[in-house]
């Protein structure tokens, strides 16, 4: 687990959302409090966020997009490409780093092991050191409002998070895919 961030992802019935603190550590030390860790990618067609070193998210981000370019935005053919490449490089398979991808029909947690996870209920995901605070509250809060509207559900969920892990604050940035958003 990444002392890093907190990086919560919801696909629910009406939109897809991901959401991130700003809080960036170095060891027991706040460094930054607003630093963005979410990101659009693909011309704003898959959602994506990162837990890790601030390097290791750039270079991440710039080689799942080409992937993604060259995959025409298919997601799924993408997290697997992008799987195999980062796990046989012997550069990148060192970082230290985490990803949640998504859009309105796939939710994916990736990693430099090569791990492509598509959660059990296909719907929520967390990473970063904060993300079994985030993932729990964004349950608890499903279960007892199922009218709870999706940015609501991942804001108070980091809110809840950035409340009990020291590597986690509340200064929280949300991303949003709507539905007509994905189509070609």
């Amino acid at each position: 687990m990444f002392h890093a961030t907190t990086i919560l992802a919801y696909k629910g019935a009406n939109c897809s959302v991901i959401g991130g603190d700003g809080q960036v550590s170095a060891g027991n030390c706040i460094m930054k409090g607003n630093a963005t860790k979410i990101r659009t990618l693909y011309n704003g067609k898959i959602l994506s966020g990162f837990a890790g070193s601030t390097a290791d998210a750039f270079t991440l981000f710039d080689m799942f997009e080409r992937i993604l370019e060259n995959r025409k935005g298919d997601l799924m053919k993408s997290v697997i490409d992008f799987a195999k490449e980062w796990r046989k490089d012997k550069f990148l398979r060192r970082l230290e780093a985490m990803m949640i991808v998504l859009n309105r029909s796939h939710l994916f947690i990736l990693s430099g092991t090569g791990d492509v996870i598509e959660p059990e209920d296909g719907v929520i995901a967390a990473i970063g050191s904060g993300g079994n605070y985030a993932i729990s509250a964004a349950r608890a809060l499903y279960r007892h409002n199922k009218e709870i509207d999706e940015e609501t559900l991942v804001r108070e969920s980091l809110q809840i998070a950035g409340e009990i892990c020291i590597y986690t604050n509340t200064n929280i940035k949300i991303l949003k895919l709507e539905q007509s958003e994905e189509k070609p």
